[in-house]
């Protein structure tokens, strides 16, 4: 009875605390009593119910009352040390997750302070291992989003091979005698079960590390499964090669490919809600010597396209981007290798020209982005709906602007150069290394100099480079060898370009690498970019057929920066590092 007394009373003070700090009105209060008595449920759960707070705000406000610090691991990277001090079972038991460890320093969130099982345990655990532990409140949902995470990609899938394997045991007992019960769960065969599971661990687990494609390659021994992050890959999962076909056989299913073509390499498409993120996965099989590889690019809807400045524009190079994409007609050609963000910046360069008065329509090799108010479409070669092909019916459709998503042949690039000299303003993609190589490369295609000078108005290269992580990032010494390269690099840049760049007290900066990067020390990706307008003395030297490196030097003589000059003017910035801008500009 005591102990009821006393959770009574402390109840009651929380509650005073709730009107006291304004959470709540007295007349809140009233009705939130009303609901306990009625529904015979929780304070918490009672003030839940009417929304009256919702669940984060009402946890910041038990924490304020505990005098604990607030902690939300919903979107947060857990800490695989501090994982590994206590098992899944007992974190479970108790509510309780580890997050974080510094030496002997181990940060716990828990859901229950008042919990006293749960606070002896941990006492238990800080004297046999001589840890100091710092106390954090959390949501129940962020402990169950936060426990979720802690099972890590490996353990979830064993579990799924380990019932695989149980499975095929069962089936073996001949002598048994087959009984009639259900062979389903959750609306699958239980043979295919664990195999669901195990693509779905595969998928959940790379949408949390951020990974851009999922790369499952089979070996001659295993199956290995890798991770993009942040445009480097990283291993991820050696799984056994028994479950390749069945793998493979659950993302066809799923992408609506054909199941029983091995030899011949297919191309598809899914949709799944993950965490309230909507997510297509865009799937590429390729048959190999040891079966077929599978590719598959994460493409998150739910993030919205992202603006020039975002994307790594600014000073001069975005003065001339805006000027040139705001003209009435021409062609604005953006070039770089696959994967380094070409279709990126078309899109926020759609969701900048997207208004009202203007009838955009996009040709897509697939469409990555929806955006509202811009008609997209999507090639199909099997049925013959190419880039040349969809460029003719687009141009019967009364378009302002086009997008075609890349120009890869002859047709392609006559058709949309001729809808640039008609009237339309004409955006594409192009796999040249630099701004320059963009010409001589249309000149090969078969475009002759004249009609590129009358329809080009610009072209833009560019490269992603990966970002220093903004929890862990600190200044680093600068060896003699880069200060050196940094100043030769650099002195000859625009004033326009090199404002914020101090060549006299030059300061770098580095990741140290933490639980929010997985001890990478880079979060994220931005670009650099080398812009080229076609100026009247630029179009007089094309039609004179003048060289690649003539050309070159008139656009810098210009004021064209080249893009590993925006890298390393976003290294003294502190956005990137010299090594990752060195990664991707060196020839």
């Amino acid at each position: 009875m005591p102990a009821v007394t006393d959770i009574q009373e402390k109840r009651k003070t929380f509650e005073q605390f709730l009107v006291d700090q304004k959470y709540l009105t007295p007349r809140q209060l009233s009705t939130v009593h009303l609901e306990v008595a009625e529904n015979k449920q929780s304070l918490e759960a009672s003030i839940l119910s009417l929304k009256l707070m919702d669940e984060e705000r009402l946890t910041r406000a038990l924490a304020a009352y505990f005098h604990l610090p607030y902690a939300d691991l919903r979107n947060q990277n857990l800490s695989k040390e501090a994982l590994s001090v206590i098992s899944q079972e007992t974190m479970e038991n108790y509510k309780f997750i580890p997050f974080a460890k510094d030496g002997n320093l181990l940060r716990i969130a828990l859901t229950n302070p008042s919990d006293l099982q749960a606070l002896e345990a941990l006492e238990f655990l800080a004297q046999q291992n001589k840890y100091r532990i710092e106390l954090y409140l959390i949501s129940k949902t962020s402990y169950q989003d936060a426990l979720r995470k802690s099972r890590t990609a490996s353990a979830e899938v064993g579990e799924a091979l380990a019932i695989m394997r149980q499975n095929e045991q069962q089936g073996k007992k001949k002598d048994e005698p087959k009984q009639p019960a259900k062979t389903e769960t959750a609306g699958k065969p239980a043979t295919e079960a664990p195999i669901t599971k195990i693509v779905d661990v595969v998928l959940r687990h790379a949408i949390e590390s951020r990974a851009s494609d999922i790369h499952i390659e089979p070996q001659e021994n295993d199956l290995r499964i890798r991770y993009r992050v942040d445009g480097v890959l990283q291993s991820s999962l050696v799984v056994p090669k028994v479950v390749h076909p069945a793998i493979v056989s659950r993302i066809k299913i799923l992408s609506n490919l054909k199941i029983d073509e091995q030899r011949l390499p297919q191309d598809g498409r899914f949709h799944m809600d993950v965490d309230r993120r909507s997510i297509d996965f865009r799937v590429s099989t390729l048959p190999n010597v040891n079966g077929e590889k599978v590719v598959m690019r994460i493409l998150d809807k739910s993030g919205g396209v992202p603006t020039l400045q975002d994307l790594g524009l600014d000073g001069m190079k975005l003065t001339r981007f805006k000027d040139n994409i705001s003209k009435p007609h021409g062609m604005v050609l953006v070039t770089g290798p696959t994967g380094s963000g070409k279709s990126t910046t078309l899109y926020a360069v759609l969701g900048i020209l997207n208004k009202i008065g203007v009838n955009i329509v996009t040709l897509e090799d697939p469409v990555e982005y929806f955006i509202p108010g811009v008609n997209q479409s999507q090639i199909n070669p099997d049925i013959g709906l190419t880039f040349a092909s969809g460029l003719r019916s687009i141009l019967r459709q009364d378009p302002n602007i086009i997008m075609v998503g890349e120009i890869r042949d002859r047709e392609t690039a006559e058709l949309a150069v001729h809808s640039a000299l008609t009237g339309h303003l004409v955006f594409s993609t192009l796999h040249t290394n630099d701004a320059v190589g963009a010409i001589p490369r249309l000149i090969d295609m078969g475009i002759e100099s004249f009609l590129l000078t009358a329809s080009v108005n610009m072209v833009m290269a560019q490269r992603l480079v990966r970002k220093i992580c903004l929890s862990c990032r600190k200044e680093s010494a600068v060896l003699p060898e880069v200060r050196e390269m940094l100043k030769t690099e650099l002195k000859n840049l625009p004033a326009e370009e090199a404002k914020g760049v101090d060549l006299k007290n030059i300061k770098i900066f580095a990741g140290k690498g933490c639980r929010i990067c997985g001890n990478s020390g880079y979060s994220g990706r931005i670009a650099i970019y080398e812009v080229m307008p076609l100026s009247d003395k630029i179009k007089a030297m094309i039609l004179n057929h003048e060289s690649y490196a003539k050309l070159q030097e008139l656009a810098r003589a210009e004021g064209m920066i080249g893009m590993k000059e925006d890298g390393l003017i976003k290294v003294l910035k502190g956005i990137t590092t010299v090594e990752e801008v060195l990664r991707v500009t060196k020839e």
